[in-house]
């Protein structure tokens, strides 16, 4: 008898489904894509949605003329429309060793039902979805498509994943906003280990591309609180040794340095008109992606 191959579908929140499923989750920047869709197009063409007039030039369409401009001006002027178009979303999942923390669940794993959930919002309104795995070793991209079948694709990469290796999250952004040509939409789900200047550079490398970016900052509830109250010794997960500390000695200034790190990030996407969530790993899946999804479903994205 064969082998039935595992689908992973339990990396899909269903309560995230049930609340948003059926509204379009919209992006506030136009984007390029290959066939009509929800999302505003930097390009003209034809919608409901009045965009500007523009000065006819002889030989274009004149149905398309506004008459009453041209009675109250003497002049000939085109009505131009938002062409609307689908959109191409690419998740990069931090698979560094860093990501395996976590209790009960690590944010290795909460990270791929963040993605694995959001993926199959997009496919389900008929935007493409691609994914980008950042590791050291052999890291893997899925080229943007929107055939509900690229979900299985996904799961089937991400599901048997392991978290291994350093953080390599900036130089893998870079090349992100090298290698992917149309402006889409880069969803960055880590734990943001490294440098915010650096992980804010490749983000403004990504924005001068024209994406709109995403980024997920993943916190298990011990880092956030380090509730830690005995002698302990903590191990860096990416091989750099480990320390004993007595925790109530060091938790101010592990906590004032935390806050300093994620206020950089913040302030760094606030001026780079990117989007930074902290995601606490012991919420609901549905909670992150409320969060994510206010002012973007249905109608205009905020």
């Amino acid at each position: 008898m064969a082998r039935r191959r595992k689908t992973y579908f339990h990396y899909v929140d269903q309560d995230s489904l049930s609340q948003i499923s059926g509204e379009p989750l919209l992006t506030p920047f136009p984007m390029e894509g290959t066939v009509s869709g929800h999302h505003r197009s930097p390009h003209k063409g034809s919608s409901v949605e009045f965009a500007e007039y523009r000065e006819y030039t002889p030989g274009e369409d004149p149905k398309r003329m506004d008459w009453r401009v041209f009675a109250r001006t003497d002049r000939y002027y085109l009505k131009e429309y938002e062409a609307e178009t689908n959109l191409r979303s690419h998740f990069a999942l931090d698979c560094s060793a860093s990501m395996s923390f976590g209790d009960p669940e690590s944010k290795f794993e909460y990270g791929k039902k963040l993605l694995s959930t959001l993926a199959y919002l997009y496919v389900g309104q008929g935007d493409a979805v691609g994914l980008h795995t950042l590791r050291q070793k052999k890291p893997q991209v899925l080229p943007a498509k929107r055939n509900p079948s690229q979900i299985q694709e996904i799961l089937e990469l991400i599901g048997p994943l392991k978290p291994k290796g350093d953080t390599l999250l900036a130089s893998s952004l870079h090349e992100i906003a090298e290698t992917v040509r149309m402006r889409g939409m880069i969803f960055v789900i880590s734990d943001m280990l490294e440098d915010p200047s650096e992980i804010l550079d490749a983000v403004l490398h990504l924005r001068d591309r024209k994406h709109e970016v995403v980024l997920f900052h993943l916190f298990d509830a011990q880092e956030l609180e380090f509730t830690f109250d005995r002698p302990t010794r903590f191990v860096d997960l990416e091989g750099a040794g480990s320390l004993i500390t007595e925790p109530t000695v060091i938790r101010q200034e592990y906590l004032a340095r935390l806050d300093e790190h994620v206020k950089a990030l913040r302030k760094g996407c606030l001026e780079s008109q990117a989007r930074y969530h902290v995601v606490r790993t012991d919420k609901a899946v549905v909670n992150a992606i409320d969060d994510f999804s206010a002012g973007r479903i249905g109608g205009k994205a905020a």
